[in-house]
């Protein structure tokens, strides 16, 4: 048994859940490509792309629906949400990176009442301790994020989709919208 395998994730999961959450990070910019290249008349480069993303053989026989040009630009519109909404956990692993790693540079002092202060070394190890958690929630937020986009991208390729996927999309923005006006009313 390899070290790997004792540990619980093999190499191969590994570089498949940083696929997922980058691509679930990815998801505004590639749904904005994918309306721009339908409205261009090259439905065939992103079906091809999402067919590849979504794990269909883009070359298959008939045995997978191969979307039309409609079908493609819905599926991006219903995308657009879902990026927009991986916006937020995207924005937390910024925010680990400047305020919890870099957070010497970014705050010269005083630290008398930081977290962790009045000492340099206790904010910082505060602020990365805090960050780190919020990172790795926002890491597992954004694979989430993907398993619903694949869910719903189902239809794309003639899959049922169920109820509770189609329903979880506009309450997920919904909480998004909340979590977002609260915390810019908090800075």
């Amino acid at each position: 048994m390899s070290s790997s395998t004792a540990r619980g994730a093999s190499p191969v999961a590994s570089a498949r859940f940083v696929g997922r959450i980058g691509h679930a990070a990815s998801l505004l910019p590639a749904s904005l490509i994918t309306l721009g290249l339908v409205a261009a008349g090259r439905s065939d480069l992103a079906r091809a792309w999402w067919a590849r993303v979504d794990g269909q053989d883009p070359a298959a026989p008939s045995s997978v629906r191969r979307p039309g040009a409609g079908r493609l630009a819905a599926h991006a519109l219903m995308s657009v949400p879902l990026g927009l909404l991986a916006l937020v956990p995207v924005g937390v692993e910024i925010l680990f990176v400047l305020r919890g790693v870099l957070y010497p540079v970014v705050d010269h002092g005083p630290y008398d009442h930081s977290w962790g202060g009045p000492s340099m070394a206790g904010a910082w190890a505060a602020h990365f301790l805090v960050g780190l958690a919020l990172a790795v929630a926002g890491l597992g937020v954004l694979w989430l994020l993907d398993r619903l986009h694949f869910r719903l991208a189902g239809w794309t390729w003639g899959r049922r989709v169920g109820a509770a996927a189609v329903c979880a999309l506009p309450v997920l923005c919904a909480a998004g919208v909340v979590l977002v006006i609260a915390w810019t009313h908090q800075l």
